[in-house]
């Protein structure tokens, strides 16, 4: 009886809740799609740690957005984008004094880098609060992404025989001498930004985004030299979207 009455309460409960909710939330069926681009600031997450700076790089594709509904005073909508972005590391190769390591063939300081182009696929809860018809919107999202590795190249001023490792207050180099392993990647992304909505004329959108990979470059097995390799990348993104479906709303 008692675990009866608990069943009725709570299944009432659940009933209670999805009235309200049906009460609050504004019906929405806003489809929007267009192109974004920007800038990426990336590097790789070794462990044993190398010693970098931040890559630089770029990044572009499609852009989706469906709003389903208003909640309170929330647009909640999913937004998909496939994109294009080239990422990676940068090395910092200085000696114990934080001054450039000489090669001793070229004479020069040493320089290495590494960039990887992979098709990047991030799916997002979004979440805007502002004006839907005319003005400027506050938002912010996360969700997974998905990364499909394309193919890289190296810029290096050194040929790894004439290296200058004796010199190097982080001697680590394997990570020179590793193609990509792991073809496909993952990770979380959240970002905040600001949408500007131009009656007849299309959103414009101005986002900040970090994604940190759950994935590894490399391999992390107990054979393999890094145990860990994940990516870590700072999206700053320009985006146009037209309206494909609009509801009317305040």
């Amino acid at each position: 009886m008692i675990r009866r009455l608990r069943f009725y309460s709570f299944t009432c409960f659940l009933a209670m809740a999805v009235t309200a909710s049906a009460q609050v939330g504004e019906y929405r069926n806003d489809l929007t799609i267009g192109v974004n681009a920007g800038y990426v600031f990336s590097n790789v997450s070794f462990q044993p740690k190398v010693s970098q700076v931040m890559h630089g790089g770029i990044t572009g594709g499609v852009t989706l957005k469906y709003v389903c509904e208003k909640y309170f005073k929330a647009l909640c909508a999913v937004q998909a984008e496939i994109n294009y972005a080239s990422i990676g590391w940068k090395e910092d190769i200085l000696n114990v004094q934080n001054q450039p390591v000489i090669n001793a063939v070229t004479g020069l300081p040493e320089e290495y880098q590494r960039t990887m182009n992979y098709i990047q696929v991030p799916v997002f809860a979004h979440l805007a609060w502002g004006k839907e018809q005319n003005g400027l919107q506050f938002f912010f999202q996360a969700g997974p992404q998905f990364g499909l590795f394309l193919n890289e190249k190296t810029i290096s001023n050194y040929e790894p025989a004439s290296r200058n490792i004796s010199d190097r207050a982080n001697s680590i180099f394997e990570q020179e001498q590793l193609s990509v392993e792991n073809k496909f990647d993952y990770g979380i992304a959240a970002g905040v930004g600001l949408e500007y909505n131009l009656p007849k004329m299309g959103h414009l959108l101005l986002e900040g985004r970090y994604y940190y990979g759950l994935g590894n470059v490399f391999g992390n097995t107990k054979r393999d030299y890094f145990g860990r390799s994940n990516h870590n990348t700072i999206y700053i993104k320009m985006t146009y979207l037209f309206d494909i479906t609009h509801t009317k709303g305040n």
